[in-house]
């Protein structure tokens, strides 16, 4: 039985199929099978799978006639025989000793659950640089506290990347469907559970970005889905961790983040008022100017303004007024 089951849909990937496969059949760690799960596709792809599982006992070949990467997932799942299962996209290429270092990870780290790895980021497109900048951001942090502290930012693990124990599967479940990107929402329901992530601090995944990639072109993966699953899972945590749970204040009073925040409303989180740079920016609330904040103890407060570089900012004024992370703010933009 092999260690690890390398679950890989694929749909209308002919072009980049047989180097993905082929990245990971030559993996320095060899026990292994891969599942090569067909998504309807339309055009060579399939024959390309076929023929590499007609040459190699290690792969297999499923059929999922349901559309969709949550269903492609969870028809690997259901199949898959590993103690470990790692994921993998028709469009990426693994580095070699990436099975072999993450499945040693979780060996000696029993109490974590799931690892990644930083990535190596290859653009295909114009007009990149929020893929750049996030790759940049996702790149900068690995520890289990970070994530944990980040999850709310964006999906704080590249999912190409992870590798995971069957056991998580068994007990919290695959992909969901909904209106919200399959992967994160899994990863947040595995934080909520208190699964420990972690990433190994070096790039063992070549993530390439095509214009066809699910981000770019379902609406499962927009700004506004994101969204709209921070706050089903931010309404959990708050219930956990904020003192002044259901009150929080918002950090930034301007009109899409104060649209985002009507999301936390939704789901029970009562706005107190926002924080901003500009006095009573929104007659909506009250909006304190951030001069004007007072000492820690006094109020919960979750940054959401998405302005590059801002986050930073209002993450280092709040610390210098020795608000703790994690305890007394939480960013979630």
């Amino acid at each position: 039985m092999p260690e690890v089951s390398v679950i890989l849909p694929f749909f209308n990937a002919e072009n980049t199929l047989a180097a993905a496969v082929e990245s990971m059949l030559n993996q320095t760690f060899t026990s292994f099978e891969i599942l090569l799960i067909d998504n309807n596709s339309r055009d060579n792809s399939l024959a390309i799978a076929q023929s590499f599982a007609e040459k190699d006992l290690r792969i297999r070949l499923l059929h999922e006639p349901k559309q969709g990467v949550d269903h492609a997932m969870n028809c690997g799942l259901d199949n898959s025989s590993g103690r470990f299962i790692a994921r993998m996209d028709a469009d990426d290429i693994s580095f070699p000793e990436r099975l072999e270092k993450q499945v040693r990870f979780l060996n000696e780290n029993p109490e974590t659950g799931l690892v990644g790895s930083f990535v190596k980021y290859v653009s295909h497109n114009h007009g990149t640089g929020g893929f750049k900048r996030f790759v940049q951001w996702v790149n900068s942090f690995h520890t289990t506290e970070d994530i944990e502290l980040y999850r709310f930012v964006e999906i704080p693990v590249v999912n190409p990347t992870i590798l995971f124990r069957q056991e998580l599967f068994e007990k919290l479940g695959g992909c969901r469907q909904g209106d919200f990107p399959e992967d994160y929402e899994m990863q947040l329901r595995f934080l909520d559970a208190g699964v420990k992530m972690a990433k190994l601090p070096e790039p063992l995944l070549e993530w390439h970005d095509y214009s066809t990639r699910l981000t770019r072109t379902d609406e499962r993966y927009s700004t506004e889905a994101f969204f709209r699953i921070k706050a089903r899972y931010f309404k959990k945590w708050s219930e956990q961790i904020n003192p002044f749970h259901p009150e929080i204040w918002v950090w930034g009073a301007g009109r899409k983040t104060r649209q985002r925040a009507k999301l936390l409303e939704k789901e029970g989180l009562k706005i107190q008022g926002f924080i901003d740079i500009i006095k009573g920016k929104t007659t909506q609330k009250t909006t304190l100017h951030f001069s004007k904040i007072p000492p820690p103890g006094e109020m919960f407060i979750v940054p959401m303004v998405m302005k590059y570089g801002a986050q930073e900012l209002i993450r280092q004024n709040l610390l210098k007024r020795k608000y703790s992370e994690g305890k007394d703010f939480i960013l979630l933009a």
